[in-house]
């Protein structure tokens, strides 16, 4: 193999099939990760809600994983999961948080919105249930599922 091909990133084809497997729950988690930052853009940028302090914190878990994720992916690096977790972790927790507070399950006095738009102000929701904190809980619950199904097969 000479230097020039050694530099050239793998495509998936060229993987073993654990790998190959790997590489798309990694590639799904990047889709999610940037279908959800695209349609948190549309939702402040063009409908113009603005987002509350909880929405920011997930906003802050949510856009590096876009990066991250990306980066990892060409070549496949197996550690994209290691440096991708915390951060799902953390956005995870504070979505789970605010569906909470949104569902009146934590009370609005522990509420981190003191200024501005309250966080437990439901400005959207469709079919009657879901609403933006729902949809940042399922997707950082989708990328998480995804990111430890790929662990398990790189570890395989």
């Amino acid at each position: 193999m000479s230097v020039s091909e050694s530099l050239v990133p793998s495509a998936p084809d060229a993987m073993d099939p654990r790998e190959r497997g790997a590489w798309g729950l990694v590639f799904a988690a990047w889709l999610v990760a940037a279908t959800s930052v695209l349609g948190a853009l549309f939702l402040s940028e063009v409908v113009g809600i603005a987002p509350c302090v909880l929405c920011w914190y997930q906003r802050v878990f949510m856009f590096p994983l876009v990066v991250v994720l990306a980066v990892g992916l060409f070549p496949l690096d197996p550690k994209v999961v290691r440096y991708s977790i915390p951060l799902v972790a953390a956005g995870w927790l504070v979505a789970l948080f605010h569906v909470l507070l949104t569902e009146g399950v934590i009370p609005r006095s522990l509420s981190p919105c003191v200024q501005g738009i309250p966080c437990s102000q439901v400005e959207v929701e469709w079919f009657g249930f879901v609403t933006i904190p729902l949809l940042s809980l399922l997707s950082f619950t989708a990328i998480g599922l995804a990111l430890l199904g790929a662990r398990s097969k790189l570890k395989s």
